[in-house]
C-alpha cells in the first residue's frame, strides 16, 4: 500500500502573501509590460480579500537578479480573515486570463525553496547540457513536446533564449596598424559611443550620481553614423572607424547560461494541484490532480525516450530530485539505525528470537498511518514522514514493555509459559498502553479537527498519521503481539541470562 501513495517534498503552505512572475518574450517593450501590469492590478485588487498589490518591472544591472523589462514581478497580500481556497482560486483565474506569456502564482516560502533547490522558480527542471545553442534549443523543444501532455504538468516553458540584434565591431588589424592604432584603442572608442564610460561622480543631497560620457542618440542608433565615427591616431590625425573595422548588426543570443564549464538550457514546469488541493479541486468539479512523485516519474520516463545528440545530456533538478536524494540518505541512515536497535534489543533480552520479534512486528503499527494518509488524500509529505517515525517510537516502546513484562512474569514470579501467562501479561499492560494512546490522541485531536489550516501544513498531516498509527499500534500491542509471543516466545528462560 505504501508504494501506491503519492509523494510531495513539502506541503502546500497556505501563506497570505503571494509572488507572481510574468515573463513576456524577450524584446517586449517596457510600455507593453506596464500596460499588462496595470490591467492585472485592477483585476486583482477587485477580488474581495486582496489587501495589497505591488510590482516591479525588470531589474537594474547591479541588482541581485538581473532581468530585462519583459520580466515583471507582482506581489499581493490577502486578508487573513478571507476564505483561503476560494480566494486563491479567483486569483488563479485572473492569472490564467493572460495567455501568451509565462506566469505563475507562488507563495513567498515556496518561491524561495524553489530558488534554492534549482535556481529557477519552478518545481521540476530538466536542464540540458551541450555546446551549440541551436542544438540546445532543438533538444529543449523535443523535451517540451515529450512532457507537454503529461497530466498534472502546468506552467510548462523552455528557457527563453532567442536571437536579438547586436552591433559587432570586427577590427581589421592590418588597416589599423597602418594608422598606428591597436585593436584596444579602436574598441574603446566604439564602446564609449555605444555603451558609455564612467569618468567620475558627484554628490548632491546625500545621493551619488555617476558622470558618464556617452554618444548622442543619433549616433548610437545609426550604424552608418558609427561607421563615420572619427578616431584619433597617435600622430594626431583622424580616421573614420569604417577604414579600420567592419561594423555589422549580427543576431546574438539574448542570454547564455553556463555551469560546470558547459552551456545549458532548461525546460521547467510546475505541478498543478499540490498537496492539500486534491479534495478541494474535486469539490469544485475541476480536473483530477496528481502528486509530485507521479508527475516527476512520468517526465523522466518520457525524457528517456528523447534522442540526444552526442555531447548533450539532460539532468533532472527540483523538488523531486531533492526528495529522492533525501530519501536515499534516510534509507541508509535507517538501515544503520535498525542494526543498532537490533543490537540493543538483543543485549536487553539476551535472545535473538525476541529481538527479531519486536523488530519485525513494528511495520504492523504503520498500517493505521497508511490508511489515514489514504483517507486524507493519499499523498506523503514531510509532516507524514515525521508522524510515521513517531508512531514507530510509540509502538516500539509499548512492545518492548510488553515483552519485558512477560519475561518479568517468567523470571521473577516463576509463572509457567502458556495461555495464562499471555492473558495476564496483556491485561496488566492494558491500562498503560491505552493511557499512552488516549493521551496522545487527545493532544492531537484539536489539530485534526481544526483541519489543514494556514500554519498547520506540517502539523495536520503529522497528527493524522499519528492518530491512525495509534489505533494500529494499540491493536498490535494488545491483540497481535500476545499471540506472536505465545507462538514464538521462549518457554523456558534462563534466569542467569536475564
Amino acid at each position: 500500500m505504501f508504494q501506491f501513495l503519492g509523494e510531495e517534498f513539502f506541503p502546500h503552505f497556505k501563506e497570505y502573501d503571494f509572488l507572481m512572475h510574468w515573463v513576456e518574450k524577450p524584446g517586449t517593450s517596457l510600455q507593453a509590460m506596464e500596460r499588462i501590469t496595470e490591467r492585472a492590478s485592477q483585476e486583482l485588487r477587485a477580488i474581495p480579500g486582496v489587501r495589497n498589490f505591488g510590482s516591479h518591472l525588470g531589474r537594474a544591472e547591479m541588482a541581485d537578479e538581473v532581468v530585462g523589462p519583459n520580466f515583471t514581478e507582482l506581489w499581493i497580500s490577502l486578508d487573513p480573515e478571507v476564505d483561503y481556497e476560494p480566494t486563491v482560486a479567483k486569483i488563479q483565474k485572473v492569472v490564467d486570463g493572460y495567455p501568451g506569456l509565462y506566469r505563475d502564482l507562488l507563495t513567498y516560502l515556496r518561491e524561495r525553496i524553489k530558488e534554492v533547490l534549482t535556481g529557477a522558480s519552478a518545481t521540476l527542471v530538466v536542464r540540458i547540457y551541450g555546446e551549440n545553442l541551436d542544438v540546445l534549443r532543438e533538444q529543449a523543444e523535443q523535451v517540451r513536446a515529450a512532457i507537454a501532455n503529461i497530466e498534472g504538468v502546468a506552467d510548462l516553458k523552455v528557457q527563453p533564449q532567442i536571437l536579438v540584434p547586436q552591433v559587432e565591431v570586427h577590427i581589421r588589424p592590418e588597416a589599423a596598424a597602418r594608422f598606428g592604432l591597436t585593436p584596444g584603442e579602436v574598441r574603446r572608442a566604439a564602446t564609449v559611443l555605444v555603451k558609455g564610460v564612467k569618468v567620475g561622480e558627484f554628490y548632491e543631497e546625500q545621493k551619488v550620481f555617476d558622470v558618464v560620457v556617452w554618444g548622442a542618440p543619433q549616433v548610437r542608433d545609426n550604424v552608418e553614423a558609427l561607421r563615420d565615427l572619427m578616431i584619433t591616431t597617435p600622430t594626431g590625425g583622424m580616421v573614420p572607424l569604417r577604414d579600420v573595422a567592419n561594423i555589422i548588426i549580427a543576431p546574438t543570443p539574448n542570454q547564455i547560461t553556463r555551469e560546470a564549464a558547459s552551456r545549458y538550457t532548461e525546460v521547467t514546469c510546475n505541478v498543478r494541484g499540490r498537496f492539500g488541493e486534491r479534495l478541494g479541486r474535486a469539490r469544485r468539479g475541476l480536473t483530477s490532480s496528481r502528486d509530485l512523485g507521479s508527475v516527476a516519474r512520468d517526465i523522466e520516463k518520457n525524457v528517456a525516450n528523447v534522442h540526444f545528440e552526442r555531447g548533450y545530456h539532460p539532468e533532472f533538478l527540483g523538488e523531486y530530485a531533492a526528495q529522492q536524494a533525501s530519501k536515499n540518505r534516510i534509507l541508509m541512515l535507517s538501515l544503520l539505525a535498525v542494526i543498532g536497535i537490533l543490537l540493543i534489543l538483543y543485549t536487553d533480552f539476551a535472545s535473538l528470537r525476541l529481538a527479531l520479534l519486536v523488530l519485525l512486528s513494528l511495520p504492523f503499527a504503520l498500517v493505521g498511518g497508511i490508511f489515514s494518509v489514504i483517507l486524507t488524500g493519499g499523498v506523503l509529505s514531510l509532516g507524514s514522514l515525521v508522524g510515521f517515525v513517531t508512531v514507530l517510537g510509540i509502538a516500539a516502546r509499548n512492545t518492548i514493555m510488553l515483552i519485558s513484562h512477560y519475561c518479568h512474569l517468567q523470571k521473577e514470579e516463576s509463572q509457567t509459559f502458556g495461555m495464562e501467562l499471555i492473558l495476564r501479561g496483556a491485561q496488566e499492560r492494558l491500562a498503560p498502553i491505552l493511557m499512552t494512546a488516549l493521551a496522545a490522541a487527545l493532544a492531537l485531536l484539536p489539530i485534526i479537527l481544526g483541519g489543514n489550516r494556514p500554519g498547520h501544513e506540517i502539523e495536520h498531516p503529522m497528527a493524522v498519521v499519528i492518530l491512525g498509527g495509534l489505533v494500529s499500534s494499540t491493536i498490535l500491542n494488545l491483540l497481535v503481539m500476545p499471540v506472536l509471543y505465545w507462538k514464538f516466545g521462549i518457554a523456558r528462560i534462563d534466569i542467569n541470562s536475564l
